[in-house]
């Protein structure tokens, strides 16, 4: 087992990745930016490294700055959380070149599944059903729009190196094509130096599902249960729970094998996810895979009793899985991610001096934070301060405590998306499980009016 690891990134992840191993009796490296001086991660890792100033370009992203930093503390690994580094293919290289272990998938692996339309090509030679579509990357408008004609409206145009929604349009009618396709390459270009774009027939009222896998180094892999994302907006997920209440044992059985079957025809090695889009008749098509760690993975955790970023270490040390399947045993598990945005002002972001801080406790609630009393949030980074999750007996009693634990959320001196998620969960739609990834789309915003108003 490593003496020592790096964690390659910031916040809420990276302090969730200094605990574990430091139950494990791992000793941790911390590096930040210049604007991340005073986080708490950097506060409770053993060692801590400024590698550049506050823009990511200059600091998270800047590999050789990162690996300056394990060098220098002698790391024997390095940790990449989600975001940042944590699918790039060259930097798990580099690692594995300098004799420092990428706790993730090999360089080789992240190339087959990093690109959507590789991974795309790689699922469809392995056998798996995936989205009607494009036959890799669509070279102008001419040849998208005979190819959308060819699947038929509506269909989703969507960047190769995307993530986060960035680069993603929904195009009903030829005519509205060429403004979308341009402006789509645009934000792909600005947003991931790649303007790659392929195109998908559009499923209507899909069920986002993503099943948790597993792979060691010997070739095994397993599943552990499935996670519904479907509450987003902007294809941004905002709230994901386990199991998923659409998701019956037959449907988890064929998605799970499916999954496990994508992660071997790749070798995969590490924590990841096979997501895929699920129409209302539970026919299933592969979306993309995440090869790191999800920002969801508590759900997982709080209903199968296993931590994920240990068992990650473990694998990466070289360690076997023990079993092929892990199933949601009688509780329920839901998560709300806390955003410094305005969700009446149309999400604008909030950052700014949080003044008074007063997170959730009791029985099923947990809270995954870097933020506290006078944190200062920067507007450099993803607005998100905070993770709740809570688990109960039963998804009705998780709504409860979910309920009762943002309401004891004290958040002062910013805007926070605690209140849309009060609504979301009071929301028909949520309430009785049968929502798609539309539901934000039928949303009554005004219902956050009317309580800004009130307040």
């Amino acid at each position: 087992m490593y003496k020592k690891i790096l964690i390659a990134n910031r916040g809420e992840i990276a302090l969730r990745i200094i605990r574990t191993c430091r139950e494990m009796g791992i000793r941790t490296v911390a590096v930040y930016s210049e604007a991340d001086k005073d986080s708490l991660h950097v506060k409770f890792a053993d060692e801590a490294v400024c590698i550049g100033p506050a823009q990511s370009a200059k600091s998270y992203l800047e590999i050789k700055n990162i690996m300056a930093a394990a060098e220098i503390t002698n790391a024997e690994a390095i940790h990449p959380g989600y975001g940042f580094l944590s699918e790039n293919a060259s930097f798990a290289e580099i690692c594995t070149e300098s004799g420092i272990k990428f706790i993730g998938p090999t360089a080789e692996q992240i190339t087959k599944m990093g690109d959507k339309v590789t991974a795309k090509d790689t699922m469809k030679a392995a056998g798996v059903p995936v989205v009607p579509g494009s036959d890799g990357l669509v070279k102008n408008v001419a040849v998208g729009k005979k190819m959308a004609n060819k699947i038929g409206y509506p269909v989703m145009i969507k960047a190769t190196a995307g993530g986060g929604g960035k680069g993603m349009r929904i195009v009903e009618a030829e005519e509205d094509f060429e403004k979308n396709f341009e402006s789509a390459q645009q934000e792909a270009r600005a947003s991931f130096g790649n303007d790659g774009i392929y195109i998908e027939k559009f499923i209507v009222q899909p069920r986002h599902i993503e099943i948790q896998i597993a792979g060691d180094q010997k070739g095994n892999v397993c599943h552990l249960s499935e996670r519904d994302c479907s509450v987003q907006r902007r294809h941004q997920k905002l709230i994901e729970e386990c199991p998923s209440p659409f998701v019956d044992e037959k449907l988890r059985k064929k998605m799970g094998d499916v999954a496990i079957k994508a992660a071997k025809y790749i070798n995969f090695e590490g924590m990841g996810t096979v997501e895929f889009l699920v129409d209302k008749d539970k026919n299933f098509y592969f979306m993309e895979m995440n090869t790191r760690i999800q920002v969801e993975h508590p759900v997982t955790e709080e209903v199968i009793g296993v931590d994920l970023i240990q068992e990650q270490i473990k694998l990466a040390a070289g360690e076997s899985i023990t079993q092929s399947r892990y199933f949601p045993d009688g509780r329920h598990a839901i998560e709300c991610r806390i955003n410094a945005e305005n969700p009446v002002l149309n999400f604008q972001p909030s950052p700014g001096e949080i003044t008074s801080w007063h997170t959730p406790k009791g029985y099923g609630v947990r809270v995954d934070t870097h933020a506290h009393s006078l944190y200062r949030v920067p507007p450099y980074y993803d607005s998100m301060i905070a993770k709740v999750i809570v688990r109960a007996k039963s998804r009705k009693e998780a709504i409860k405590r979910m309920k009762r634990a943002l309401n004891e959320f004290v958040v002062e001196g910013i805007h926070t998306t605690i209140p849309l998620h009060l609504a979301i969960l009071e929301n028909e739609e949520f309430a009785s499980g049968s929502y798609d990834t539309g539901i934000m789309n039928r949303f009554d915003f005004d219902v956050l009016q009317s309580s800004s108003d009130a307040e």
